[in-house]
């Protein structure tokens, strides 16, 4: 099959990337000529585990291509695939200029028959409006079919989402559309998890539900967190013997300082504007959100209970992505965290393995460092805000050492309080 997919970022990238892997003979489009360059030197401009070699392989037999030139990528392809951002506008709602700014390009140059896949997050209707922009730039009237394929990929964990997916949803009006994307998909459908065909307001809607459906999860077991701190209780105990109930499951039931990341935040803003336009009234979503901003305020306030006078204090922060894996900032609890400490007029030590370059562009006023312990030295606190692997292994008798007072506030919840007390160690965590 020849795909065309527009825009890459992280969606396009990565979904470009598995179709070339799968096969097909895939051009990636993007008008950011920077990372067009750096992708066709194998520079990547994301950090994703295994993305990167995957695209080497595919780059060297030439089944995926990189380029700015929008008009060939169209006009070469039978499918395209539009992966663009959607960021929140100043009201919330979800921006899809860009995709209308794709529409427009591919009524004006198809050449034939597509099939325009939308795969970024959009409201609903949004594919409705891409058909008519479409038709709209067309010189002479060719036919096109329209499908919503909506995105699942967690960050850290995005090809092996896209490679093994829990289901794959297809939105879709025509016979014919549906016919390719089945034969797209061909290889990775199975009978247990096959593809789901809908309508496709249907599909652009099971996004947004679903990654609400996740937040709210989050949401409340941090609520339930601050009982437990209240009332006495284990919400790691808590979230255990509430997730072997076959009707829950456990996965998006631990505590911590709240999600962040490029999806919850936009989609959980975006379907609440979306309900309040057709008049009804988000409470559950609302509270999703306060709660959720909340809980990453609440952290500082810990801080303050082992270190009462912040200011001209050193401060260690271990993790500044919005969770492992990644190198992704948006919206990360990390960001409310310093600005409040730095506020207090507290100096800050942070180190994390892979986002410490997209942070240096938040930031200022900052110190990083290349390893955890280095970070750690002559600190008054040590706050733990992303639960990377290698910090659950680390020596921490060391770590004690190396502190100026043995404080560590853990927002993620990856020691168990019993051990930090015997270590010697004045040790807050979330609801435990």
């Amino acid at each position: 099959m020849k795909i065309c997919c527009i825009g890459s970022g992280y969606v396009g990238l990565v979904a470009g990337t598995c179709l070339a892997d799968m096969g097909n003979d895939v051009i990636c489009v993007d008008s950011n000529k920077g990372k067009i360059d750096n992708l066709k030197k194998g520079i990547i401009p994301i950090y994703e585990p295994g993305l990167k070699d995957m695209l080497e392989r595919n780059a060297r037999v030439r089944r995926i291509t990189f380029t700015t030139n929008i008009k060939d990528g169209i006009q070469k392809s039978d499918v395209i695939f539009i992966g663009v951002g959607t960021p929140s506008d100043l009201n919330n709602c979800a921006d899809i200029s860009a995709i209308i700014s794709v529409a427009e390009s591919i009524g004006k140059y198809m050449n034939g028959y597509k099939v325009i896949v939308n795969k970024s997050t959009a409201p609903v209707g949004t594919l409705e409006k891409i058909g008519k922009v479409v038709k709209s730039f067309q010189k002479k009237a060719i036919r096109f079919d329209l499908a919503s394929n909506p995105e699942f990929m967690r960050e850290g964990e995005a090809i092996k989402d896209f490679t093994n997916p829990d289901r794959i949803v297809i939105g879709v009006q025509g016979e014919k559309a549906k016919k390719i994307m089945e034969s797209i998909y061909n290889g990775i459908s199975r009978t247990d998890k096959p593809i789901m065909f809908t309508d496709i307001r249907s599909a652009e809607l099971i996004k947004y539900a679903s990654n609400a459906m996740l937040a709210t999860r989050i949401s409340f077991m941090n609520e339930l967190a601050q009982l437990c701190e209240k009332v006495g209780g284990d919400i790691k105990e808590i979230a255990k013997g509430t997730g072997l109930d076959s009707r829950i499951g456990p996965r998006f039931l631990q505590a911590g300082i709240g999600y962040g990341g490029s999806c919850f935040p936009k989609d959980v803003n975006a379907l609440i504007q979306i309900m309040n336009e057709n008049g009804i009234d988000a409470k559950i979503l609302t509270a999703v959100n306060e709660v959720n901003e909340q809980q990453k305020r609440s952290l500082f306030e810990k801080i303050q209970i082992l270190v009462p006078k912040m200011k001209n204090k050193k401060i260690a922060i271990w993790g500044l992505a919005f969770k492992p894996k990644t190198d992704d900032m948006r919206d990360a609890p990390s960001i409310t965290l310093i600005k409040q400490l730095q506020e207090a007029g507290a100096q800050i030590n942070a180190f994390d393995p892979e986002a410490m370059d997209n942070a240096k562009t938040i930031f200022r006023g900052i110190k990083y460092y290349d390893d955890p312990y280095s970070a750690v030295k002559n600190c008054d606190a040590l706050v733990i805000v992303t639960e990377w692997n290698e910090f659950r292994d680390l020596d921490l008798k060391k770590v004690k050492r190396l502190l100026k007072c043995p404080n560590i506030v853990d927002g993620r919840n990856i020691y168990e309080p019993k051990d930090m007390k015997e270590l010697g160690f004045h040790y807050l965590c979330v609801g435990r």
